[in-house]
């Protein structure tokens, strides 16, 4: 049986670092073992780590770096074979790793395995939402409009296929190794995902079931809009530099999808006049995203004019319709996700 590492990286997460922990310790894969990384907590995360008496658990300190010098450290760190990461506000169902570690070991071709995600709310009850992405046939362009991974605890990887994309540490710090850059601080995953399919011949495939349990945070780093599009961007800029063609080609559509993408963020957090601008920027920075996808399109587009010409209250009343709206228009459209974290 293949060996596998659970990464959970955690920076002051102890309001939900048990649950993440307990869900890890409770998988059915046989031969694992799960990696706490405290990224410099002030709280209590390094001490609920260490309770745990489960000799598959690890604690690993350093001083604060962010989220993606906490994931290396974990990469660096880890003994197994697949290496899998874990959001301390997040969760996995019981047999996530184990029908993830059977998919890579069922094809050698693929890198990365990953799933669809169900939401929870902050005190993690479930929403009734959930990804219902793409699986096969993924794409740089795919991965660069709709971004079918989803968030950085829904994929399994290969090391052997880490290693193909691991590059020195931006700060010289010798001898240590990265893959995931650390000098972004949003738009992480999809970057990390990206370099891995342009770069590398390993496939990107996905399991049809939603097996990770993802915490909705409306104070998270997404919840500032204007960031995320800054860093997305910069994101793109650095794929520009060693897939020139790709972005030239793609780059466009890819950023009116983001920027849809954050127009619906918008909508949620409440920002008529955001919702609104970025609803339309979408349109003209690439209007057929509109033919691609249209259900999705007309929807946020409906609920930014919605909010913005009835106010916030009015489109609460409203919004339980153009949620039920959009479900029934997209289930004649393809399955597509966005990230919920990145």
């Amino acid at each position: 049986m293949t060996s596998c590492t659970i990464v959970i990286p955690v920076y002051n997460g102890e309001n939900t670092l048990v649950v993440a922990i307990d869900s890890a310790l409770a998988q059915t894969h046989d031969d694992f073992e799960v990696l706490v990384v405290d990224d410099g907590s002030t709280d209590s995360s390094a001490e609920i780590a260490r309770s745990y008496a489960d000799p598959r658990l690890r604690l690993y300190r350093q001083p604060n770096g962010g989220l993606n010098a906490a994931r290396n450290a974990g990469i660096r760190e880890g003994r197994g074979e697949y290496v899998g990461l874990l959001d301390a506000d997040d969760l996995w169902e019981p047999t996530k790793l184990a029908r993830h570690a059977a998919h890579l070991d069922a094809d050698p071709e693929i890198g990365l395995s990953f799933s669809g995600s169900w939401m929870m709310d902050e005190a993690g009850r479930a929403t009734g939402l959930r990804q219902t992405p793409q699986l096969t046939g993924i794409t740089p362009r795919v991965l660069a409009t709709r971004n079918p991974v989803g968030n950085g605890s829904t994929p399994l990887m290969r090391r052997a296929a880490l290693a193909d994309i691991a590059h020195p540490h931006p700060g010289g710090a010798q001898g240590e190794t990265c893959w995931f850059d650390e000098e972004l601080r949003q738009s992480t995953d999809i970057e990390c995902w990206l370099r891995l399919s342009l770069t590398t011949g390993w496939r990107i495939e996905g399991i049809g079931e939603a097996l990770t349990g993802y915490r909705l945070n409306p104070h998270g780093l997404s919840a500032n809009i204007p960031r995320q599009l800054e860093t997305w961007t910069r994101m793109m800029e650095k794929t520009a530099q060693y897939a020139p063609d790709f972005v030239a080609e793609h780059g466009a559509i890819a950023r009116a999808y983001q920027l849809r993408y954050l127009a619906r963020r918008a909508v949620s957090l409440r920002d008529p006049a955001l919702a609104w601008n970025l609803s339309l920027a979408s349109l003209r920075t690439a209007p057929r995203i509109a033919l691609e996808q249209p259900a999705r399109t007309v929807t946020t587009l409906g609920a930014a004019t919605v909010l913005r010409l009835c106010g916030k209250r009015v489109y609460g009343a409203s919004e339980s319709v153009l949620l039920r709206l959009a479900r029934r228009l997209s289930r004649h459209a393809a399955p597509v996700s966005r990230p919920a974290s990145t």
